[in-house]
């Protein structure tokens, strides 16, 4: 059973920078790609980035492009996401998310297999 656990999260100002990451453990990795999303209070969980576990072909959300990057360091089995000039409307839970099927979509949830518990950012102004 695949597992994933976030870490990195916190309080931040805006304009600045946190990196997240995520530890995969219990599974091969190597055909999988690894997600981020975000959920904000009342609105729906949003994709933000993913990478190609084995290939590291990468890709983004319009609203983090230029500001956020995914990375994975394959001989620890984790993910980050570097996020730098953050603002207030990128305070969210962030969620860790792997998925197995290659060509689904990026964008939606049920494309992902594997969840982590989450991350709290919150960005003040």
């Amino acid at each position: 059973q695949v597992q994933l656990v976030e870490s990195g999260g916190g309080l931040v100002q805006s304009g600045g920078s946190l990196r997240l990451s995520c530890a995969a453990s219990g599974g091969t990795f190597g055909s999988y790609a690894m997600g981020w999303f975000r959920q904000a209070p009342e609105k729906e969980r949003e994709f933000v980035a993913g990478i190609q576990w084995g290939g590291g072909d990468s890709v983004y959300s319009d609203s983090v492009k230029d500001r956020f990057t995914i990375s994975r360091e394959k001989s620890k089995n984790t993910g980050y996401l570097q996020m730098n000039s953050l603002t207030p409307e990128d305070t969210a839970v962030y969620y860790c998310t792997a998925k197995t099927r290659y060509g689904s979509s990026w964008y939606s949830p049920e494309s992902y297999n594997y969840w982590g518990q989450g991350t709290q950012v919150t960005v003040s102004s």
